[in-house]
């Protein structure tokens, strides 16, 4: 099977992680649009299995819960139009939990943003976790019994609320917020610390992943088409984050802060997860043949 050199994979992954379009991409590269789309697909796959893998038992003391917005194939308003409907079209929202100190995305999680998605985020999220944490999310109302149901009592909990005022005039841009005129800070479980009761790390990583995903840029046509590979993007770009990128405060990877990782990784590196994926030995398929009926 014909494979690209080494340099091309590393140039192609750099370019995705770093915001670039994917037909961006292909004509920089010098490659078909459908090179670049299943080269990412094996490396979201590689970088989720080893992020499900290594991220655990992370020595965590306060995580920052946030969703961010996007959309597959369609805006939902627009699902219901669509000539040709595709699984998944419509809202995505992707849950994301931060390592307030190591600055490490501890888990994420795509999907909707009811009760259920928010259940069993929490549930990944306590799983990953060594010890008893203080966490703050905003205030939205999943939240509530998504950490109760994943951590019971065992946590130091809080939602930071914020008050907006009236809606912006329209000069303002077609998104700019309304503006924040003050918040509140709710104790919901344990004895968090106030001063420490906030969602800036979180919101900062936000920004992080509008500037960093294609996909998320706004007033384009490069939203995401399927649903599966907006979700392998943001595998392949949050473990780039936190396994490949220095942190300018911390002069050191978000896994290496946090313990999880001994060495600053790279692109290279995640080639190599998708090599190892493919040289894994698979067991034959086993068949069973059924008594014929009597």
């Amino acid at each position: 099977m014909n494979k690209l050199p080494l340099t091309t994979r590393v140039q192609i992954l750099s370019m995705l992680v770093e915001g670039a379009s994917m037909r961006s991409v292909a004509r920089v590269a010098d490659v078909s649009f459908n090179t670049i789309a299943k080269l990412m697909i094996e490396a979201g796959e590689a970088c989720a299995a080893y992020h499900d893998e290594t991220v655990r038992n992370v020595q965590a003391k306060r995580v920052q819960c946030d969703e961010i917005w996007a959309f597959v194939a369609a805006k939902q308003k627009n699902v219901p139009n669509m000539k040709t409907p595709v699984d998944g079209a419509g809202d995505v929202w992707t849950w994301t939990a931060l390592d307030a100190d190591s600055k490490m995305i501890i888990s994420y999680l795509v999907g909707g943003r009811d009760s259920e998605y928010a259940l069993a985020f929490m549930d990944d999220v306590a799983a990953r976790l060594a010890n008893r944490v203080q966490m703050t999310t905003d205030g939205h109302r999943a939240y509530l019994e998504a950490v109760e149901g994943a951590f019971g009592a065992d946590v130091d909990y809080a939602q930071l609320i914020k008050i907006y005022g009236a809606s912006p005039d329209s000069a303002k841009g077609r998104y700019s917020p309304a503006d924040c005129t003050g918040i509140k800070k709710n104790r919901i479980e344990g004895d968090p610390d106030i001063a420490h009761v906030s969602t800036s790390y979180v919101e900062r990583m936000n920004l992080n992943i509008r500037m960093g995903n294609r996909r998320f840029t706004r007033l384009t046509n490069a939203f995401s088409k399927k649903i599966d590979n907006h979700l392998h993007m943001l595998s392949l770009y949050f473990c780039h984050y936190n396994f490949c990128r220095v942190h300018k405060t911390l002069r050191m990877s978000p896994a290496m802060a946090a313990g999880v990782s001994e060495t600053l990784r790279d692109v290279e590196w995640i080639v190599s997860l998708i090599d190892a994926r493919e040289a894994a030995p698979k067991r034959p398929a086993t068949y069973r043949k059924t008594a014929p009926a009597l």
